[in-house]
Formats: structure tokens, sequence, C-alpha cells
């Protein structure tokens, strides 16, 4: 029963530590570090090219192009 119980919480363990933004390392004095991830996504901003505005801007880059060129306008 105590393997079990050691199993069960060495499962669990590893979840929480999966789902959670959190890193545990070892470090160079082998000593356990365990710090919270931060995520720095910057998509969404104005000037980004997966933004809507920025989509929107080279779209009609492209437009103001072609019709200069001649291609469509």
């Amino acid at each position: 029963m105590h393997k079990l119980a050691l199993i069960g919480a060495t499962v669990i363990g590893a979840v929480v530590l999966s789902a959670s933004p959190i890193s545990v390392k070892w470090s160079a004095e082998r000593n356990l570090s365990v710090s919270q991830d931060k995520a720095v996504a910057r998509v969404g901003r104005p000037a980004t090219p997966g933004s809507v505005a920025g989509v929107a801007r080279r779209a009609d880059r492209r437009a103001v192009r072609r019709c200069a060129t001649g291609v469509t306008c």
C-alpha cells in the first residue's frame, strides 16, 4: 500500500508541474530551484505581423503597389 501511495503522489506531482507555468531546475550548487515562467506573447499589438491592423496595413500597401505598377487598379 505504501508503494501505491508513493506512485500516486509522484503522478499527481507530475501532473501539477506539467499543468502549471512553473519550472523546476537544478542550480550549479546542486540546489533545487523553482521559478514561475512568464509568457511574453506579442501577437495583437499593432506593429506585429499577426495583428489585424498589421494585416490590413500590408494589404493596403500591396494594393497601392499593384495599382502603381499597373497590374490592377
